[in-house]
C-alpha cells in the first residue's frame, strides 16, 4: 500500500482480545451496578442518564431496582445505548482506580504504537466504547498511561462504524486526505465501510479471537495481519 501518515484503529480484537471487554469489563459493571446505583445515584451526573433509562422504558424515575434490572439485561445482550456506556464508564473508572483490573493489551502492541508515535504518526482510535472509556482503557493499560500517544478519539457519535459516512466525518474531522489514513479493525465489514470513504484499511486477524484464519475471500480484499508488528507503514 502508498504509506500513509494517520493510524486509525479500533480497540475489541485489534489492540486487546475480545474476551476481556466480554469476560472482565462486561461483568464487572453487571456485578457492581446495584450498589453503584444505590450510592451514586442521586448525583446529577448519574441520575440523568437512569432517568433517561427509565423514560425509555416507560418506568417511574425513581424504580431504580427495575432501571438496574433493564441495564443488567442490556449489558447481557451487549446492546450499544448511550445511558448504558456513559455508567459502565463511570463504574469501570472506579475499577481501573482501585487497580481491579488493567486493560488487556496484546503483547507487541505498546511497542509499536510508541515507535509510530515516535517515527510522528498521528495515532487515532474509533472504537464503539465511549471516549472517555477509551481513555481509560488506554490510560489503566497493560503497557501503562498510552493517552498521550494519541493525537484524538471517536466513538460512534459520528455514526456507527459499519456506515461510510463514519469515516468521511472522522476524515473531515482530522483535516485529511481519506488516502493518508490507514483504518486497522478485526470486523471486516467496518473495514468495507473504511474502504468505501477511500481509507487504506488493514485487517488484525488474532488467532486468539479468531480461530481460522481469514485470509482469501475471508478478508475481502483487505491487507491481512495477525499483529501489529507485521503492519508496514
Amino acid at each position: 500500500m502508498t504509506a500513509p501518515r494517520i493510524i486509525l484503529t479500533d480497540i475489541e480484537g485489534t489492540t486487546s482480545s475480545i474476551s476481556f471487554v466480554k469476560n472482565v469489563l462486561f461483568p464487572y459493571a453487571r456485578a457492581a451496578l446495584p450498589g453503584f446505583v444505590a450510592q451514586r445515584g442521586q448525583e446529577p451526573g448519574v441520575r440523568q442518564w437512569l432517568d433517561a433509562v427509565a423514560t425509555e422504558i416507560a418506568a417511574s424515575a425513581c424504580d431504580d431496582a427495575l432501571i438496574v434490572e433493564t441495564l443488567q439485561g442490556w449489558i447481557d445482550a451487549d446492546r450499544k445505548h448511550t445511558a448504558l456506556k456513559a455508567l459502565q464508564g463511570m463504574i469501570w473508572e472506579a475499577g481501573y482506580r482501585n487497580g481491579d483490573y488493567t486493560a488487556h493489551l496484546y503483547p507487541e502492541v505498546a511497542d509499536v504504537l510508541h515507535r509510530w508515535h515516535a517515527a510522528g504518526l498521528p495515532l487515532y482510535v474509533y472504537s464503539s466504547g465511549s471516549v472517555p472509556a477509551q481513555k481509560l482503557f488506554f490510560g489503566y493499560s497493560d503497557g501503562g498511561d498510552l493517552n498521550a500517544l494519541f493525537s484524538g478519539n471517536f466513538d460512534t457519535e459520528v455514526g456507527g462504524k459499519r456506515e461510510a459516512d463514519s469515516y468521511r466525518r472522522i476524515t473531515a474531522a482530522i483535516g485529511a486526505e481519506a488516502g493518508s489514513i490507514v483504518f486497522l479493525s478485526d470486523v471486516v465489514e467496518e473495514l468495507d465501510a473504511a474502504r468505501q470513504a477511500g481509507l487504506k484499511t488493514v485487517l488484525l486477524d488474532r488467532l486468539d479471537d479468531y480461530p481460522t484464519p481469514r485470509d482469501g475471500e475471508a478478508a475481502n480484499g483487505h491487507t491481512r495481519v495477525t499483529d501489529f508488528s507485521q503492519i508496514n507503514l
